[in-house]
């Protein structure tokens, strides 16, 4: 069964159909049938998602222009939503591969009738000069790249032309599914050396502007922080060719605008809007929102373990305790998403996201601030990034309240998304801040990976615990029926719970609202618009 016939048995969620002319800002070519236009609140900076500095809204440009060797399949969700499928790895420039028995050695064959943009065929020369880039450069392309033991060019060999090896130093269950994500994208590497100098030898400054790719789609224009457009590649074979001949991404900050615009059918789509938006657009004609639970993700409270009073367990225990959990979900989440919360007091189960035990506890948080010396309370900036602003900020003004009550003045920081990631993730300095970390592969020893060793992008809270490094060394490459597994994750989340450098509040959703003639939109782990499954109907 192909795709588009997968389609059509999906359920429809849309309702009657309500057109009016565009905004100003929005080009008249968005009306029609070979144009879709979606909007977005982020900013692009890039268009190399192996750049430093490259932010999330940059993603999508790896996800709809490059390919990768495989990639993952569709299913149904059981609202009848499309989901991209974790345990089914499908071609795509890869037309086949074989792994050895002792499932170190993989060896794929490449399509040859794959083409760059510029006509030249795609060889596995290329796959070795982009993939050589990808754990070379550094930052958080390497690290996504380390996740499945992919970590130095000499793992990577063309064979000829069209036969590609990696070796591996041992087995491991997130080697496959690693090549699947937006990190290891196969570049023209003789367009891009071509642009290449001695002091940049990798062509970042070429790329950053001007990517070099085999996907569906080719960018025909960029306007910083105003649109991307995209220019479908009809000689594309990495999958079925795309429905619409040209997407437009527009970036509209205002929230505000962003559900105008979907409401009055203006465009085509608009991405990741407010739950608060999401519940209210459902019931609107002629707009349809697909809500979806981020796996692996939790919108968390980070107490960071470089400011002294967050040095003592106890008092980050006391700030767990402290935050009115309920309220916080109805008024930030407006209830979308699974509580986070709650929980019992033993971990009983591998499963991943699952409830802590904390809960608002004013009393047993005042014991605890004591114990620790910290009776009196103390002073700390509260952090959120901007461009989160919409559960961020009330959530922020929750947790502050709740903060009072065991004497800690928090002031409230607010933080332009732009510089979001370099002083939060990089920098790692904010000493109280809110974090959505969500984890690409879907097991809980990769999100503790990012999220719990020190130095990883996401602990921006500098957690550092030994048995907790050890037992996610131990864990990531296991096989999930190996025995020791399950006996490893719940001691992982144990000590997640009992360290709680990072409080969890609630698993969010993905909501994203069309206009009811937009079809095909698949839910993605990096919750970017994969533009080249939407047709219109």
């Amino acid at each position: 069964m192909n795709r588009r016939d997968f389609l059509k048995g999906a359920t429809s969620l849309s309702v009657g159909a309500s057109v009016l002319p565009l905004f100003k800002i929005l080009p008249a070519s968005a009306a029609s049938q070979e144009t879709a236009v979606v909007v977005i609140g982020g900013t692009i900076n890039s268009l190399d998602i192996h750049r430093s500095g490259t932010n999330r809204s940059s993603y999508q440009v790896a996800i709809n222009c490059y390919d990768r060797l495989v990639s993952f399949g569709t299913k149904k969700m059981p609202d009848g939503s499309l989901s991209y499928d974790y345990n089914n790895v499908q071609p795509e420039l890869a037309e086949s591969w074989e792994i050895s028995d002792d499932g170190t050695v993989m060896t794929f064959n490449i399509d040859k009738n794959a083409t760059f943009w510029d006509g030249k065929p795609v060889t596995a020369h290329d796959v070795k000069w982009s993939l050589d880039r990808a754990v070379s450069l550094g930052g958080f392309p390497t690290v996504q790249m380390k996740a499945g033991r992919l970590s130095s060019p000499e793992q990577f060999e063309a064979l000829d032309d069209h036969t590609f090896r990696i070796t591996l130093p041992f087995p491991s269950k997130l080697a496959l599914p690693d090549l699947a994500t937006p990190i290891p994208i196969i570049i023209n590497s003789q367009a891009a050396k071509a642009k290449a100098t001695d002091d940049d030898p990798w062509a970042t400054e070429y790329l950053h502007r001007n990517p070099a790719g085999s996907g569906a789609y080719k960018v025909a224009r960029w306007d910083a922080g105003q649109q991307l457009v995209y220019e479908r590649n009809d000689n594309w074979v990495g999958g079925e060719i795309p429905g619409y001949q040209r997407v437009i991404i527009r970036e509209v900050p205002a929230q505000s605008t962003r559900r105008a615009l979907i409401e009055r059918g203006s465009v085509s789509a608009s991405h990741n809007i407010p739950n608060k938006d999401a519940k209210e657009l459902a019931a609107k004609p002629g707009v349809k929102v697909v809500s979806t639970p981020i796996e692996n993700c939790i919108h968390s409270l980070c107490t960071n373990l470089e400011f002294e009073p967050f040095k003592d367990k106890r008092v980050r225990q006391a700030v767990a305790w402290s935050i009115p959990y309920q309220k916080i979900f109805e008024q930030a989440a407006y209830e979308q998403g699974v509580p986070m919360w709650g929980g019992t007091d033993t971990v009983d189960k591998i499963a991943w996201p699952q409830k802590s035990p904390d809960d608002l506890n004013i009393e047993k948080a005042r014991a605890l601030m004591a114990e620790a010396g910290y009776k009196d309370g103390f002073e700390v900036p509260l952090s959120f990034n901007l461009s989160h602003a919409d559960w961020a900020e009330p959530a922020a003004l929750l947790i502050q309240q709740g903060l009072a009550d065991i004497r800690i003045k928090a002031t409230i920081q607010k933080i332009p998304g732009a510089n979001w990631r370099t002083v939060a993730l990089v920098e790692k300095k904010l000493p109280l801040h809110l974090e959505n970390f969500g984890g690409w592969l879907n097991t809980p020893d990769y999100y503790f990976y990012w999220a719990y060793i020190k130095g990883n992008l996401f602990n921006s809270y500098n957690y550092d615990n030994p048995e907790m490094a050890q037992l996610i060394d131990d864990t990531l490459d296991m096989a999930m029926d190996h025995p020791d597994y399950a006996a490893n994750v719940k001691r992982m989340i144990e000590l997640a719970f009992e360290d709680i450098p990072r409080i969890p509040l609630w698993q969010p959703t993905l909501n994203v609202a069309f206009k009811d003639s937009v079809e095909g939109y698949e839910y993605w782990f990096h919750r970017q618009m994969d533009i080249r499954v939407l047709e219109p109907v």
